[in-house]
């Protein structure tokens, strides 16, 4: 059987080993298109990326199969375009912009479910921008247009608004400006006129317990394949760990399903991976959606594998191959698996960093772990890109083991085993009492 092309926008090293475990990997070639480096730092430019994309695949010899990518914008709205483009497999561009566009996002929901907070567009235009009406303190503000938390601001009362208000419009552009480019590209129906892609959300603050759902669409039908439980650390938003499989009861399962598959539909969403975001409130048993990620989750590859057998990557690959990629259940090695953020939530600069080499003898030690570091020798943390507005990540710990206090138990000697230092904390560095 000849070998499948598969090219993988961003393809990057971390993911690479879990990409080879997918079922049949042996009649798989994966293909790098970009680097994570071209698609992430900075301001992008859509259309240069699409060029230099395109100037890659019309130079490559063989058939392409597909076209697949794990992170969000550019290269969530990437994928369709170049997809189409090439005649490979993808959900339709419209599709992803409707769950990558905060603000339209809000508006499709709400044709189906009440099931999410009370939301509304501040206007960061006027002189004086206010709450919209209808929306309490405490609220959270955030860019329609924005990953990994950037620029979300928890606030509960007015002062805390209008100090969001001046961080959001000075930054809001280096994601809003670049999807500008990807609006142009659609027919925009009449509630989203003059919106545009640099717009600030507020949305009633939401409370309970954290859960992601995991999921694809087939030939319009929609599948949950994995329900996670995301856990902060104490008195804080910033997720300490995910962990798989869920603890919630299976009727919050279901109506976790019921909803994903009703929102999922209203969107138009097909022949591609997705994941959603949600509360569960254990006193009354309401759930409240807090936002959909049109791609699967990359980094929850390896907690599949540990609890599944498989890694979720086979979920993505499968789809762009036009098959039904159903998950084993309950297949791997351990009961329970969970990724940790070691996180530091002051400014300073790391050293001490473990090397590769020191990284792959402390798996060794801590069997069922996998360890990557964000940031580099001498690293200032401030200047790493994609970090929330309250702490620093400095590693993601990945554990699998037969109980929660396994998987603490693993955590925690890895941390201690990775020794890294920092100079004193700074001035302005961020107030973990605050996070």
């Amino acid at each position: 059987m000849p070998e499948k092309n598969i090219f993988v926008i961003g393809l990057d090293e971390a993911n690479l080993p879990t990409l080879n475990d997918v079922p049949d990997a042996q009649s798989l070639r994966f293909h790098p298109l970009l680097t994570i480096e071209e698609l992430q730092d900075g301001e992008v430019h859509v259309p240069e990326l699409l060029e230099k994309a395109q100037r890659i695949l019309d130079g490559f010899g063989g058939r392409i199969d597909a076209i697949v990518g794990y992170w969000d914008f550019p290269v969530s709205t990437m994928v369709p375009i170049l997809s189409e483009r090439y005649g490979t497999r993808s959900t339709s561009l419209e599709s992803v912009v409707k769950c990558e566009h905060k603000y339209w996002s809000r508006l499709e929901q709400r044709k189906v479910t009440d099931s999410h907070p009370r939301f509304g567009r501040v206007d960061l235009n006027a002189d004086d921008p206010r709450p919209p009406d209808g929306v309490r303190f405490p609220m959270w503000l955030k860019p329609a247009l924005a990953y990994s938390s950037e620029l979300a601001f928890g606030v509960k009362d007015e002062d805390e608004f209008r100090a969001a208000v001046s961080e959001i419009r000075e930054g809001i552009a280096r994601v809003g400006r670049p999807f500008e480019h990807i609006l142009d590209r659609l027919d925009l129906p009449p509630e989203m006129d003059g919106v545009g892609a640099q717009v600030c959300l507020a949305e009633e603050e939401m409370s309970g317990i954290q859960v992601a759902v995991e999921g694809y669409v087939h030939n319009g039908e929609v599948t949950v394949y994995g329900a996670l439980d995301s856990i902060n650390y104490p008195d804080s938003s910033c997720f300490l760990r995910h962990q798989y499989p869920s603890m919630l009861p299976d009727t919050a399962i279901k109506q976790l399903h019921d909803v994903t598959e009703r929102v999922m539909r209203q969107i138009g969403f097909d022949s591609a991976t997705f994941s959603v975001e949600y509360f569960y409130d254990p006193k009354t048993g309401d759930v409240s959606l807090l936002e959909i990620n049109p791609r699967h989750s990359q980094s929850h590859a390896e907690l599949f594998q540990y609890v599944d057998g498989v890694p979720n990557h086979h979920c993505m690959v499968g789809l762009a191959l036009g098959e039904d990629p159903r998950m084993p259940h309950r297949q791997g090695t351990y009961a329970m698996a969970a990724k940790w953020y070691y996180r530091w939530f002051a400014d300073g600069t790391v050293h001490h960093v473990p090397t590769s080499e020191d990284l792959r003898r402390i798996e060794r030690e801590i069997p069922g772990i996998r360890v990557d570091v964000v940031p580099k020798e001498a690293e200032r943390l401030s200047e790493m890109p994609g970090q929330d507005s309250y702490s620093y990540e400095l590693a993601h710990i990945f554990t699998g083991g037969g109980d929660e206090q396994e998987l603490r138990d693993k955590y925690d000697r890895c941390v201690a085993a990775l020794g890294l230092t920092f100079d004193e904390t700074t001035p302005g560095g961020r107030d973990e009492k605050n996070a």
